[in-house]
Formats: C-alpha cells, sequence, structure tokens
C-alpha cells in the first residue's frame, strides 16, 4: 500500500505533459489499454495545439511529502476502479440461472459444450452409415475393398520374389 501511495504521489508531482508520457509510455501496446491510449494520444494533440483558451490544468504539482495518502481499493492510481459494479438483482428476485447452456454472463457451461459435441459425433456417424447404404458408398466401399485386395497380393508376390532371391544367392 506504501509503494502504491508514493507513485500516485510522485504522479500526482508531474506536470499534465509529462504525466501523460508516463501513462502514453505505460499503456502503449496493451490490448486492454487501448482506449486509454487513443484518449492520452488526443490529451497529448490537444495539448501540443495549445487546447482552448481560458482552460487551467486540474492537477496542482504539490511535492511528495505534502500529498494526501491515496486508500488503494484497486491498485489503480487515485483509488477509482474504471470498471463500473456489477449490478445486483433487488432482493426478492431471483437471480438468472443458467439459460439454454449459457451462464448469466453469456459463457457456455460445460454440459451445453459436451451436448453439443455428442450431437456433432452422433451426426458424422450417422452420416457414414447413410453413405454404406446408398449405390454410390457401395460401390466406393466395393472400390476400396478391391484395391485393398490387389495391394495385399502385390505385397505378397514382392515378398516371394524377394525370399526366392536370397535363397538362390545364399546357396552352397
Amino acid at each position: 500500500m506504501t509503494e502504491n501511495s508514493e507513485i500516485a504521489a510522485r504522479l500526482a508531482a508531474l506536470a499534465d505533459r509529462e504525466l501523460v508520457g508516463v501513462l502514453l509510455v505505460a499503456t502503449a501496446g496493451r490490448p486492454g489499454f487501448e482506449t486509454v491510449h487513443a484518449a492520452l494520444l488526443g490529451v497529448a494533440e490537444a495539448a501540443d495545439a495549445g487546447g482552448p483558451p481560458g482552460v487551467t490544468p486540474a492537477t496542482m504539482p504539490t511535492s511528495v511529502h505534502d500529498a494526501a495518502p491515496v486508500h488503494d481499493v484497486s491498485g489503480q492510481v487515485g483509488g477509482v476502479s474504471p470498471v463500473p459494479a456489477v449490478p445486483v438483482p433487488p432482493t426478492g428476485i431471483p437471480a438468472p440461472t443458467e439459460t439454454a447452456g449459457y451462464s448469466p454472463s453469456g459463457v457456455p457451461t460445460w454440459g451445453s459444450v459436451r451436448d453439443k459435441v455428442e450431437q456433432r459425433f452422433g451426426t458424422a456417424q450417422g452420416m457414414g452409415e447413410l453413405d454404406k447404404q446408398t449405390p454410390a458408398g457401395r460401390s466406393v466401399d466395393e472400390q476400396w475393398d478391391a484395391r485393398e485386395k490387389a495391394a495385399r497380393e502385390r505385397l505378397d508376390r514382392i515378398r516371394k520374389s524377394m525370399h526366392g532371391n536370397d535363397s538362390e544367392t545364399s546357396g552352397p
């Protein structure tokens, strides 16, 4: 907690341009902070353009020792979480449960995923069985069997010819 308070105090002591520079470097290349980075780029461009007349910086430079301690709620500078709170249903109304295989936050449940996989597997297996019952499917199976038989016969002939040559060369 003390380190976060010190960091927050040091950041508060920076001039606006310096703070924007530090935050740009810290948010660069982080997918979760793309919108923050884009907003910082807009602030940097506005500062370079001089900004609208009559606007004064909101942060007053203070020394590190004069800064008030920051109560670190979520690890964020200033103790304010950028994530909005999750709404809680009023008492008396039951919380939503799984709906059609999804959790209240929209994540599929393990049961629904398993059911989908089993359904797709069953469909594929059934399609294979139906294909074998059609004339085209039977002819493909017959062609496959004929090719396997021809391949086995050819392999047997090759083996016999190799064994026949070995016995002739290894004679007395």
